[in-house]
């Protein structure tokens, strides 16, 4: 049989053998199925093979020995007393019948291993004698088992394999996955070969191609040659210059087919696409940018006021920094539209820039170079696109950015928006020095709250309110039905929309601060009658054939845009006692809130609050609730009146949260009304923050919600006292339309409130 070395390291297995080297040195050796340090009769396989220790050798951590196998036996019994382990066995004795069939599988056995040693520089030629030199197929599959790389469950089922037939085919097919194995490696290795004889090929003909250019005079390549031309004709600053030049001369070091190359050439490229020496001239006109200003919005007087003084100032000085302004208001009022107007007032150009959901920090400075495709980040991509060094940009959606584990997007605009530091703004990317001064910045903005107080403090604020339904009607008259008309392939003249129906589509199917919603149904009417168009008419290009004037009234709106969508409701809300109409701010613009009050007997002086209020909110509900038992006999409430009832607060739309400290007044009226069982002025809103002494304080956002209140039909406007000088900036319209009441004391709303005049000492 053959021989084969091992390791003895357990006890069961060293008790073992030293019991057989002191008799007659066979041993029983059989798989173990697991991996057990102490395995158990029931944890080995019953057919293994009959040994003879030939050599024994004490090392560290046990023994090791070589054994020479002897026969194949099977186990009936095995036992375990301790740390020794016996087994009652049966030979099992193979024999066979020398047939085609097995030569042919040991011819077989016999070309592999051949093929085997032909492809591995690995395995020894004697192996070939060795096999060649084994006659019996038994024999030759047992020493093939021991020297091929098998697993032991593979070389188990071999030993346990009855039919010899079955062991050479196990051979066989070992011999041949080896074999695959060999050649995939070869293959390998051929290409990898290969692959490094290209690369050294191609360097050794560029180092070749560079002594002769050398030689003959001419110096680098072509296309180190033009970049070198690019860089001096871009007039560069000083500074980039040299960065510039330095770069070029590490890529005439460089091989082409390095990575580095590819990245350096890719950065110079960057480099000089930036418009270092180009600057647009502004258009100094003042009544002409006045003029393009009006032509694109209407009213927005205070922004249009500020890019004139900007010019005004820039004529007269010659040169300024660019001022950086922020447009805040709902959505809708054209604080985009108002950067591309400005930019074409100012003959520059324009870029919007959108930063919604940014939270990496690399989107606003760029990646470094060490990363693997980095590129510079937006601020420089944006003046590569503009063309010039003093464009018009548009920072949409400041508010919507927000801090990630890449970094807070709003820290590195710090730098991008302080006059202060931007002349020198350093981008990760590029790093030199990029001259954003000249640049004028406009961000837009719903909401302060959540842009960082100090990003907030290097701008100008300038607020946009929503409009009043005069100017929606003004507006759509002449920016939003003409845009609608060409959008939908009707000529001018052939559709024309009623003063009635569109303050009706304005009033009853929108309820908006801006004009979006109103375009969306404006848009709606246009299509309707681009089809009636289509169907009617055989040839509507045809100029002979044009369409008949279609003319929408008020009555006709109904048909093409279906039922009004809002009523006035107040009337309706307010009908009961215990229901007040108050107002409050919201990112859309201002909005109108209904807060509901009722008593509830059998309570023990609980307040119950719902509707998803915030903490801010309910505290006011409670120190609305405190005055009013302070001074109960004072508006004509018992002092006990809550002396057996809970209160009950509550502000439907309860899925929408709702906090701010403006309602304090509103509620306050509510647990007036319904402790009184008197119903509320359904033409009176009101707004304000209360103390506990009555005091009313200011609040803010009084023209969005002057503008809510109008829309919902609200005539009487009760406000801070302290909130008068707000009045100013409301519409004419507005001011002359509704009566505005300003308070310095709950008891003056209370009077104004009541439709009996409640009289309060």
């Amino acid at each position: 049989m053959t021989l084969q070395p091992l390791a003895v390291n357990r006890p069961v297995s060293i008790e073992s053998v030293n019991r057989a080297l002191g008799s007659d040195r066979l041993i029983l050796l059989v798989l173990q199925e697991n991996e057990e340090d102490d395995p158990s009769p029931e944890d080995v396989r019953r057919i293994g093979t009959v040994a003879t220790i030939r050599q024994m050798a004490k090392v560290a951590n046990g023994i090791n020995i070589i054994v020479e196998g002897v026969a194949r036996v099977r186990a009936d019994v095995m036992t375990r007393t301790g740390t020794s382990m016996r087994a009652q066995i049966t030979p099992l004795p193979e024999s066979y019948e020398r047939t085609i069939e097995i030569d042919a599988h040991v011819r077989r056995i016999q070309e592999l291993i051949e093929k085997a040693l032909s492809l591995s520089t690995g395995l020894s030629e004697e192996l070939r004698g060795v096999v060649m030199s084994i006659e019996d197929p038994l024999r030759l599959a047992y020493v093939l088992a021991t020297l091929l790389d098998m697993k032991p469950a593979d070389k188990q089922g071999i030993l346990e394999a009855t039919d010899l037939l079955k062991k050479l085919q196990m051979i066989s097919e070992a011999l041949a996955r080896e074999v695959s194995l060999l050649e995939l490696k070869g293959k390998i290795e051929s290409q990898t070969q290969q692959e490094m004889t290209d690369a050294q090929r191609q360097y050794y003909l560029r180092q070749q191609l560079k002594a002769i250019q050398q030689e003959l005079g001419e110096g680098e390549g072509n296309e180190l040659a033009e970049i070198r031309t690019r860089i001096e004709d871009a007039k560069l600053p000083e500074s980039v210059h040299t960065v510039a030049m330095r770069e070029v001369d590490r890529l005439a070091r460089m091989s082409p087919a390095s990575p580095e190359y590819q990245m350096l050439r890719t950065y110079v490229d960057w480099v000089l696409d930036i418009p270092w020496p180009v600057v647009t001239e502004d258009r100094l006109d003042l009544a002409e940018a006045r003029r393009v200003l009006d032509e694109d919005h209407y009213d927005l007087d205070k922004v249009k006021e500020r890019i004139v003084e900007h010019l005004a100032v820039r004529k007269l000085k010659g040169d300024m920094k660019g001022p950086i302004l922020c447009f805040v208001g709902p959505p809708g009022v054209g604080k985009t539209s108002l950067g591309q107007s400005i930019a074409r007032a100012m003959s520059r150009k324009f870029v919007r820039i959108s930063l919604g959901g940014i939270r990496d920090e690399a989107e606003i400075r760029g990646h470094r170079r060490t990363y693997i495709g980095s590129i510079p980040g937006r601020i420089v991509q944006a003046l590569k696109q503009a063309g010039s060094m003093n464009p018009v940009f548009m920072l949409d959606e400041i508010d919507k950015v927000s801090a990630g584990y890449q970094g807070d997007p709003a820290a590195a605009l710090l730098e991008v928006l302080d006059p202060a530091q931007n002349h020198s703004f350093r981008d990760h990317y590029l790093e030199v020095p990029v001259d954003l001064s000249k640049v004028l910045f406009i961000a837009t903005s719903n909401q302060l709250g959540t842009i960082h107080p100090a990003l907030l403090d290097r701008m100008e604020i300038i607020s946009l309110s929503g409009y009043t339904e005069e100017e929606k009607a003004h507006i759509a008259r002449n920016y939003l039905i003409p845009r609608q008309m060409t959008e939908h392939g009707l000529l001018p003249g052939t559709v024309e929309i009623t003063d009635a129906a569109l303050r009706l589509v304005v009033s009853e199917y929108t309820r908006e601060a801006g004009v979006r919603s109103l375009e969306r149904q404006i848009g709606a009417i246009m299509r309707k009658v681009a089809a009636k168009f289509a169907t009617h008419s055989p040839d509507p290009n045809s100029p002979e054939k044009s369409p008949e004037k279609t003319l929408i009234d008020k009555d006709q709106v109904d048909d093409y845009l279906g039922l009004a969508r809002f009523r006035k409701e107040v009337a309706f809300r307010t009908s009961r006692p215990g229901v007040v109409t108050g107002v409050a701010w919201t990112e859309v613009g201002g909005d109108v809130l209904f807060i509901e009050a009722t008593l509830l007997p059998g309570g023990n002086q609980n307040i119950i609050l719902t509707g998803q209020l915030g903490n801010v909110m309910q505290e006011s509900a409670r120190a609305a609730l405190s005055h009013l038992r302070a001074r109960a006999q004072d508006v004509g409430l018992s002092p006990e009146f809550l002396a057996k009832h809970d209160l009950h607060v509550h502000v439907p739309a309860g899925a929408i949260p709702k906090d701010g400290p403006s309602a304090g007044v509103t509620i306050a009226c509510a647990i007036l009304s319904a402790a009184r069982n008197i119903p509320v002025r359904q033409d009176v809103a009101m707004t304000g923050e209360i103390t506990l002494s009555g005091l009313v304080l200011p609040v803010g956002g009084i023209r969005e919600k002057a503008l809510a209140a109008r829309r919902f039909g609200i005539k009487t406007f009760i406000l801070p006292a302290l909130n008068e000088p707000d009045l100013a900036e409301l519409p004419e319209e507005l001011r002359r339309d509704m009566t505005f009441v300003p308070a310095e004391t709950l008891e003056q709303v209370i009077k104004v409130a009541f439709p009996d005049g409640t009289k309060i000492p």
